[in-house]
């Protein structure tokens, strides 16, 4: 069987790995000169190897992917980020920070110290609790979403006050959910923004479990790959051409045709390629767009891409060399430097950045999410220099005064490191280079509509068996036998996990089983 997989998005090179495995004759085909689409790297300054999307990977480390294709025979290697997260002191009461580690016992001694013991013994039991709640969700991402399966994975959690007591809490808030739990503002701030990297604010129905998967840093943290986000994707192409797959840069698909015996895909180039099987990854509005190209219907086509809503954008990053890591007052880089430093005060900071994004407006105070991994790996950096990732939420893609990004970035990217330099005094004047890259930077280089890093929005109904939409929920398109889905559009949605990918390719697996059983009989 030959496969033509459009797009090398982490989840198209997971399902090409899994493919060719089996022995299916795979071409990948990516527009762009550089592999991975939002999980890459580059060397953006002089002998810094800087992420141009994703840079902790939270999920993928424990869907067992990493071991079923031994990616670590090709390079991949991970540390973790231990700890995982931190909250620098209040600038205004001088409060400590929270440390939160991979044991939990020591990261309730910080809240403890930092936010009194009653919310210290509630976090025990927060993570005591939501731990399996967060791996049966994990275990939900791990095939098509159809009703049974999604209810099976949930199968066996303990519902002492019964199955509807259960549902509510999965379906409440993530805010709902944290003033259950937690008194001090701080904490619930910093979780509610961990929660937040989903995408959705925390105040929308059904986010409580993207709060909840907090628990689950203390079974397994997050993980840096050596060299950069884009080491997966090295590791990923290293396999599949080990497996006899091809890649092939730089050309991107212009149309997708059915035909009587498959599929005919056609590149800017003028080349042509024929496959009986095609994997899309690309984001679902570009897939629409190639079976337009190619004759597809255009009534199902016009009626899908009016009911996928993208939403107003996420955010923005500014990436930094520095000669000098943050430094956090009352703590040390051990402490700070390997996680995810969450620089938020109180949720209101939230509510106000996503209101104004909502308005096509930057939010009065950026919230930031700063990452300074070259304390972990000193490769991505040269000797005496280190590297930032700034992450600010949430800043829209089209602004509300029509001036457009280019008058806006620099003065954004200034707000954002001053946001950094507010908890961490000193980190503005170490800043030696930067890049910056607005929502529509986002696009323009990595192909994400809206600048949305999540390919559409993820909110309850765009998840699961609704995503992208119910018809188009189980990695097929409706009319189009052959052809399959994968990629942040589909379930579980945004994020390094692979899953999406390892999913596409079981059901190529699955229906090339049927037609064999079926011509043998």
């Amino acid at each position: 069987m030959s496969v033509v997989i459009i797009g090398s998005g982490h989840n198209a090179l997971v399902a090409a790995c899994y493919l060719a495995r089996e022995g299916r004759r795979v071409r990948v085909l990516e527009s762009d000169t550089v592999l991975g689409g939002a999980v890459s790297t580059v060397e953006r300054f002089p002998g810094h190897r800087v992420d141009r999307g994703s840079s902790a990977h939270l999920m993928i480390r424990h869907t067992g992917i990493i071991e079923e294709l031994a990616l670590d025979r090709y390079g991949l290697r991970y540390l973790d980020c231990d700890p995982w997260a931190f909250v620098p002191a209040c600038p205004d009461t001088g409060a400590a920070p929270i440390v939160f580690h991979r044991d939990l016992a020591r990261t309730c001694a910080s809240i403890a110290a930092a936010c009194g013991e009653r919310d210290a013994v509630a976090y025990r039991r927060f993570a005591e609790v939501w731990e399996p709640r967060a791996r049966r969700v994990m275990r939900s991402f791990g095939g098509a979403p159809v009703p049974g399966r999604l209810l099976r994975s949930f199968w066996g959690l303990d519902a002492g006050d019964g199955g509807s007591a259960l549902s509510r809490e999965f379906l409440q808030s993530g805010d709902a959910l944290l003033d259950t739990w937690f008194d001090d503002e701080r904490l619930k701030a910093a979780l509610a923004w961990f929660g937040a990297q989903s995408g959705p604010p925390m105040s929308e129905p059904g986010t409580a479990p993207m709060v909840g998967f907090a628990a689950l840093m203390h079974t397994l943290p997050p993980g840096r790959a050596v060299g950069g986000s884009g080491a997966l994707t090295e590791a990923l192409a290293a396999r599949l051409r080990a497996d006899g797959g091809e890649i092939i840069a730089g050309d991107a698909a212009t149309t997708l045709t059915r035909r009587l015996d498959g599929w005919r895909v056609r590149t800017r180039a003028g080349r042509e390629y024929d496959a009986e099987t095609v994997i899309v990854g690309t984001h679902i509005l570009t897939t629409l767009d190639l079976l337009r190209a190619g004759g597809f219907d255009p009534a199902p086509l016009d009626d899908w891409r009016r009911r996928i809503r993208v939403g107003p954008g996420i955010g923005m990053v500014v990436r930094a060399a520095t000669d000098a890591l943050p430094h956090y007052p009352g703590a040390t880089p051990e402490q700070s430097a390997t996680g995810l430093q969450l620089l938020v005060g109180h949720r209101d900071q939230l509510r106000l950045a996503h209101g104004h994004a909502l308005g096509g407006r930057l939010p009065p105070r950026p919230v930031v999410l700063a990452m300074s991994f070259s304390a972990l790996d000193p490769s991505i950096a040269p000797t005496g220099q280190h590297q930032l990732s700034l992450w600010s939420q949430w800043h829209p893609y089209r602004l509300a005064d029509g001036s457009g990004w280019p008058a806006h970035a620099e003065s954004e990217a200034d707000r954002i490191v001053a946001e950094l330099d507010r908890y961490a005094p000193g980190s503005a004047a170490s800043v030696l280079r930067r890049h910056v890259q607005t929502p529509a930077d986002l696009e323009s280089e990595m192909g994400l509509r809206g600048g949305n890093v999540m390919h559409i929005e993820m909110s309850l109904d765009q998840m699961m068996l609704w995503r992208p939409l119910p018809e188009l929920a189980g990695h097929r398109v409706p009319g189009a036998p052959g052809l399959y889905l994968t990629g942040a559009s589909t379930h579980p949605g945004g994020g390094v996990s692979g899953a999406s990918g390892r999913t596409a390719a079981r059901l190529v697996l699955r229906d090339g089983r049927r037609i064999r059983r079926w011509i043998r009989r």
